[in-house]
């Protein structure tokens, strides 16, 4: 081994164990940020890409959705290949395909070239995501420490997810679309040295041959799972076959998968894990909490925009408070969950986001920023108490050299949790919204019926109508919207409530362990001195 090659891999040894773990934890934040940036930039920038390369109908369904379509299916495969290869192997490859694709997709000059780039950014999102946390889990084994290193990775998640929006409307502003996409190649270009010198590489014990057949199983049984959630939030019914087939044929490959993992002496994933009370708890109140979050932030942004009126950069504004509460939730995390325990913590979130989600109800057709301020606050502060809790307590309850494949179940939770919520809370709004459009004076039935799929719709029925019929069918919609945003808050709230009751599962204290401090024998530590004297 060349002097430098020894000096790197101490460098790399002590980045885990000593004081440059917050170092590393920088590094993995920085990593996170760029992911959860990239997962909603490119939703401002959907009509300048529509203009540009004219794609059809289910050509632009896929450039929105193949890279969270692409990146929960693949987290379980990665984030189990990380524990049998190396977790800081897997990061940097994935920081590698992130860059690529992202050139690939800022060039694009057809769909087709964007799908298939937004698709491999998805392979590098699943390969960064599991990482991220894994490689976290065992830089920090002391659980306070650990607890608070979680806190401040979630709030950055947090701020990804608002920052997107903003980033790409500024860059929108003074370029083409492609550049919400260059955005990340210089990141790329520094997160990839700097990871190789600072993270520390880290393994499970990886007994027995991984199983390429098992890992395969769940990437296709997830995505087809995915893309029939995917196919419901997007108004498809119940009963046709792009939603049943995928559903049903998903569900079949996962029933399998679980089978095989079960018959299998070295299994991808243990799913013995399930069995652990807050480990199961911990991902069902995952679910829970992306269901109501999702949903309430899809129909909160129409009724800002199409009742209140409001412009797209005026209604991110005024979501913006959900976001800091959220990252101040993080932030204090630490402190609650050891004062408070998973416990109390977790419920007691879900709790106040309910009563959140309730006091909204007093919304109506009129501005009340008081109000939404207030139940903005609560609601980001709330869900991001349960998440923090939820998630610190199903990686601390992972055993160590199974830290890929939990971080991995904990990061497929939350897609699949995000995706079923627009699914439900969608179906609850349109089946609350649609029969208040029936039998407006003046408007013909199949106007009606046409005014029931959306508000956005129904105002542009409203408008090709005109006249007093096209005023009462605008003054119908905002009100049977009103409505429906009412009877789903309170569905909303009645699911917060069951994630409080299933929170009693979790443990009621923190318990936090000195780790063991592994002395290394005398010839050993003879060999490292002598090692350190060559450099």
């Amino acid at each position: 081994m060349s002097g430098t090659t020894t000096a790197a891999a101490l460098r790399r040894r002590a980045a885990g164990a000593g004081a440059n773990r917050w170092v590393v934890l920088v590094v993995l934040c920085a990593s996170l940020l760029l992911v959860a940036v990239d997962a909603t930039v490119l939703h401002v920038a959907v009509p300048a890409v529509t203009e540009d390369l004219r794609p059809g109908g289910v050509e632009l369904l896929w450039i929105v959705d193949a890279y969270p379509l692409v990146c929960a299916s693949l987290l379980i495969l990665f984030g189990t290949l990380g524990d049998r290869v190396g977790r800081r192997r897997v990061l940097l490859l994935g920081y590698a395909l992130f860059g690529v694709a992202s050139g690939t997709a800022a060039l694009a000059d057809s769909a087709q070239v964007l799908i298939a780039a937004r698709a491999l950014l998805g392979v590098g999102g699943a390969m960064i995501m599991p990482a991220t946390l894994s490689i976290l889990r065992q830089v920090f084994p002391d659980r306070r420490e650990r607890a608070l290193a979680i806190g401040i990775w979630s709030a950055v998640a947090a701020v990804g997810a608002a920052v997107g929006p903003l980033l790409g409307g500024f860059l929108l502003e003074h370029f083409w679309w492609g550049s919400v996409f260059l955005v990340n190649i210089p990141l790329m270009l520094v997160s990839l040295p700097v990871g190789w010198l600072l993270l520390p590489e880290s393994k499970g014990e990886g007994d027995g041959p991984w199983d390429v057949v098992g890992a395969l199983m769940a990437a296709a049984g997830l995505f087809a799972v995915v893309l029939g959630v995917k196919r419901l939030g997007g108004g498809d019914s119940v009963g046709s076959p792009w939603t049943v087939v995928p559903l049903l044929g998903g569900a079949a490959l996962l029933a399998l998968f679980v089978r095989r993992q079960r018959r299998r002496t070295h299994p991808l994933v243990d799913l013995r894990m399930f069995a652990r009370p807050a480990f199961s708890t911990s991902v069902v109140c995952i679910v829970l909490a992306m269901l109501a979050l999702v949903g309430l932030e899809l129909i909160a942004a129409q009724y800002l925009q199409l009742v209140l009126g409001l412009s797209p950069l005026e209604t991110g504004l005024r979501l913006l408070p959900l976001t800091v509460a959220a990252m101040a939730a993080g932030l204090a995390g630490a402190r609650m969950l050891r004062r408070f325990g998973p416990r109390r913590m977790v419920g007691a979130g879900f709790c106040l986001t309910a009563a959140a989600v309730v006091s909204l109800t007093a919304m109506g057709g009129h501005d009340n920023f008081p109000l939404l301020l207030t139940g903005f606050v609560l609601l980001g502060f709330g869900l991001e108490t349960t998440l923090f809790g939820a998630y610190e307590s199903m990686l601390s309850e992972a055993p160590q050299d199974q830290a890929g494949g939990a971080a991995a179940i904990g990061e497929t939770s939350y897609q699949l949790g995000a995706g079923i919520g627009i699914a439900l809370l969608g179906s609850v709004m349109n089946a609350a919204y649609a029969p208040g459009l029936d039998g407006v004076p003046g408007v013909p039935a199949r106007a009606s019926a046409a005014a029931g799929h959306s508000l956005g719709e129904a105002y542009e029925v409203a408008e090709r109508l005109g006249g007093p019929a096209g005023e009462a069918l605008r003054h119908a919609a905002r009100h049977a919207f009103v409505h429906g945003l009412h009877v789903t808050l309170l569905v909303s709230a009645g699911l917060l409530l069951l994630g409080a009751a299933m929170a009693l599962r979790l443990p009621r204290a923190m318990q936090c362990e000195t780790p063991a401090v592994e002395v290394p024998a005398p010839r050993e530590a003879t060999r490292r001195r002598g090692s350190e004297l060559k450099v």
